[in-house]
């Protein structure tokens, strides 16, 4: 396979340091998971990230098979496809009602339905070499329609003068797999690998120049939030950049007031019986 020949040693090198950096930063939201599980509920948490992140993975490993000579992007993308689906089970497990509706209902929806009818697209529209460049452009469309996440989060740092909802670690090695994933495309002549990873580098830079300019913050001066919205205890927005061929998405997601009472209302004991021994339903 060329993607493991030593007659490609650039490719082999950027693509396994894109596997070690990545296969790092998929982990990142285990403390999160971990803060779910202890507190038995997911306190305002969003499973659309995962989700999200989980259909990217998908598309890269379709388009790693339709191309050939991938591994390293088959590899990475494997282990996301994984790791994002036990996350999106622990959500599942600690959700409140509606927002565990919601959740299969967004899967069904993206990850079945959607990347079925791509599959089908696929093979009925596109013929041989053609198959690798529309797959191609799928994902990096897909790429970019989701770099509204970064924008959001650098949106919100600005309003708030505060990059309390940034952390500049996550931002740093997202920048880093960036330019390791533009490398292997760059080397491996794979344009669609490229393209995403521009920006992801780009949204990189303007997320750690943001944090070098907001992080001393005024005397005095506290983070407003939108009035819609409040911080949840112990709990941060952390930065989302999707990149291309590994999707990385970590979040702690600050919800509006009545999304925190349903998860509240959804976890408070409920009365068994009424005066008559009937079951009651709950108020």
């Amino acid at each position: 396979m060329a993607g493991l020949s030593l007659d490609h040693p650039l490719v082999f090198t950027f693509g396994l340091l894109g596997n070690i950096i990545s296969f790092m930063v998929y982990l990142s939201p285990i403390p999160t998971f971990y803060h779910v599980y202890r507190a038995k509920s997911t306190q305002g948490f969003q499973s659309v990230p995962y989700i999200v992140a989980l259909f990217s993975a998908m598309l890269w490993i379709y388009y790693a098979l339709v191309k050939t000579n991938s591994i390293l992007l088959i590899t990475i993308n494997v282990f996301g496809c994984v790791i994002e689906t036990i996350y999106i089970i622990i959500y599942l497990i600690y959700a409140p009602r509606r927002a565990r509706i919601n959740t299969i209902v967004f899967v069904l929806l993206l990850n079945v339905v959607t990347f079925s009818l791509i599959i089908l697209f696929i093979l009925l529209l596109a013929t041989g070499a053609n198959r690798a460049k529309v797959l191609g452009w799928i994902c990096v469309g897909f790429s970019i329609s989701v770099f509204a996440a970064p924008l959001s989060v650098i949106r919100l740092v600005i309003r708030t003068r505060s990059v309390e909802f940034m952390p500049f670690s996550l931002s740093f090695f997202l920048t880093l797999s960036a330019v390791v994933w533009f490398l292997y495309g760059l080397f491996k002549k794979d344009l669609y690998v490229q393209l995403p990873n521009v920006l992801g580098f780009t949204f990189g830079i303007v997320q750690m120049t943001l944090y070098l300019y907001y992080r001393n913050p005024k005397a005095n001066v506290k983070p407003v939030l939108p009035e819609n919205m409040i911080q949840l205890p112990d709990q941060n927005l952390v930065a989302i950049v999707t990149l291309s061929p590994v999707p990385v998405l970590e979040v702690r997601k600050i919800e509006s007031n009545s999304d925190v009472k349903e998860e509240r209302g959804d976890r408070e004991p409920k009365e068994e019986t009424d005066e008559e021994g009937e079951e009651m339903s709950p108020v």
